[in-house]
C-alpha cells in the first residue's frame, strides 16, 4: 500500500500547488483592482495512521485565506466621490436585491437618480444628516440605513429668517440727524430683497430705527423701534429687531429677527460693525464635498455648503474571516464575529479620505516569486508520482 500512498501523496502535493497557483493567478489579475485583498494558500500536513511494519504516507491540505485586514496604498483622483477608508472599517453598499454588503472599494459615481454607486453597481448607504445630533445608529445591524441620494439637491433656495445688524451711532449727532444702511434678504423663492434701515436721533441716548422694503412694486415700512443707550454708549433695549412679513410678486418675505445687541453710541462716525442675514438665492449644484467624518455635502454655485448625508461604516472582530464574494464585497461569517456599526473618526473606525481610492494590497513581485516556487514544487511532486508509478510497474512485471 505504501507505493499507492506515495502516488496519492504526490497527487496531494500537486493539487496543493495548483491551488496556490490559482490564488497567484487571481492576485496578479486583480493587482490593479480597487480595494482588492489578496488571497493566499496556507498548507498543513495530513497524517495517516501507520502500523509498525508499514508506513502510510499522508499528504498536504490547503486553506485559502484573504488578507482583508491589510490596508493597501492610496491612489489620489480628481473625483470627490472617490472614497477610501484610512484605517479600520468598511463601506456599506446595497445591491439591486436589497441585500447589504461590506466593501473597501470606494469608486463611487453619482447616478442619474442621485445615488452613489461603485464600479460594481452597488449603492452607498448612510443616514440623513442632522446639524444638531448624529443620526441614531443601529450598532449591530443595517436597520435605519438609506441610500445616499443627492437628487433633491439639484437647485436650492433658502428664505432668510435671522441675522445681525450692529452699528455705532455718533453720540454727538444732533436731534433729527439720520443715518442709513441696507441689507439684502431672500424671500421664499430665493429672490433678493433690499431692506433699508434708517436711524434717526430722537433725544439724548435715544434713536428710532425704521426698516423699509425698497420695492418694487412699492416701498413699505416693515419695522419701527425706539432704541436706547446708557451713559457709556452701550445699548439698553431692545437687543433684537423684529421685522414683519410681507408678500411680494407671489413670494413670501418672512419675518426677520436681527440681533442688535452689540450696537453702540460713541463719539465716532456712523459705522456698520456687523451686518449679515442668512438664506440664499436660487443656486445650482457645482459639486460635492465629503469630509473625513463622512459628511456628504452639496456645493452650490454661490459657495454655500449644505450637508445632506453621513456615511456609515461597519467593522467586525475578525475581518480576515469574512466571506468574499464577487464585486469586492464581503458578508458576515460564523468566524468573522458580529457586525458593529459606527461613523468615521469615532472609536474603532478610521477616517474617510475623499478623492482617493485604496489600491489592491497585492505585491506583484511577491506573487511572481510564489509562482516560480509553486511551479518547481509542482514539478517535484510530479516526480514523486512518476517514481511511484515506475516502481509499481516494476512490481507488476516481477511475475513475467
Amino acid at each position: 500500500m505504501s507505493l499507492y500512498g506515495t502516488m496519492r501523496t504526490g497527487v496531494s502535493g500537486m493539487n496543493a500547488q495548483a491551488n496556490r497557483l490559482g490564488t497567484v493567478a487571481e492576485n496578479i489579475a486583480n493587482s490593479s483592482t480597487v480595494g482588492y485583498k489578496k488571497a493566499s494558500v496556507q498548507f498543513s500536513s495530513m497524517i495517516l495512521p501507520t502500523t509498525a511494519g508499514s508506513y502510510n504516507s499522508g499528504g498536504v491540505e490547503t486553506d485559502v485565506r484573504y488578507s482583508i485586514s491589510s490596508q493597501g496604498t492610496f491612489s489620489y483622483t480628481t473625483s470627490s466621490t472617490d472614497l477610501a477608508v484610512n484605517g479600520d472599517g468598511f463601506f456599506i453598499v446595497q445591491g439591486s436585491d436589497g441585500v447589504d454588503y461590506l466593501t473597501r472599494a470606494g469608486s463611487f459615481v453619482v447616478q442619474d437618480d442621485g445615488t452613489l454607486q461603485n464600479s460594481a453597481g452597488y449603492t452607498l448607504m448612510g443616514y440623513e444628516y442632522s446639524s444638531t445630533v448624529d443620526p441614531t445608529i443601529v450598532v449591530n445591524g443595517f436597520d435605519g440605513l438609506e441610500a445616499i441620494n443627492l437628487s433633491s439637491a439639484a437647485i436650492s433656495a433658502t428664505a432668510s429668517t435671522v441675522g445681525a445688524l450692529n452699528v455705532n451711532l455718533p453720540s454727538n449727532a444732533e436731534v433729527g440727524d439720520a443715518e442709513t444702511t441696507s441689507l439684502v434678504a431672500y424671500d421664499s423663492q430665493g429672490n433678493s430683497r433690499l431692506l433699508e434701515f434708517t436711524y434717526t436721533k430722537m433725544a439724548d441716548n435715544t434713536w428710532e430705527v425704521s426698516a423699509e422694503y425698497a420695492g418694487p412694486p412699492a416701498t413699505s415700512v416693515i419695522a419701527a423701534t425706539t432704541v436706547t443707550f446708557d451713559s457709556d454708549g452701550q445699548i439698553v433695549s431692545p437687543t433684537s429687531l423684529l421685522t414683519t412679513a410681507f408678500t411680494v410678486d407671489g413670494a413670501e418675505m418672512g419675518a426677520l429677527t436681527l440681533d442688535i445687541s452689540t450696537s453702540s453710541q460713541l463719539a465716532a462716525d456712523f459705522s456698520v460693525e456687523e451686518g449679515e442675514i442668512d438664506g440664499n438665492a436660487a443656486s445650482s449644484v457645482t459639486g460635492y464635498k465629503i469630509n473625513e467624518a463622512g459628511v456628504v455635502s452639496v456645493v452650490y454655485d454661490n459657495g454655500e455648503l449644505v450637508p445632506k448625508f453621513r456615511i456609515a461604516l461597519a467593522s467586525v472582530q475578525s475581518p480576515d474571516n469574512l466571506n468574499p464574494i464577487a464585486g469586492n464585497l464581503y458578508t458576515q461569517s460564523n468566524d468573522s464575529g458580529v457586525i458593529v456599526m459606527g461613523y468615521a473618526g469615532t472609536s474603532g473606525f478610521g477616517s474617510i479620505v475623499s478623492g482617493a481610492l485604496e489600491d489592491s494590497n497585492v505585491d506583484v513581485a511577491e506573487e511572481l516569486t510564489a509562482m516560480i516556487e509553486s511551479q518547481r514544487n509542482y514539478t517535484a511532486n510530479s516526480k514523486v508520482f512518476q517514481t511511484g508509478s515506475e516502481l509499481m510497474e516494476t512490481l507488476v512485471n516481477l511475475k513475467r
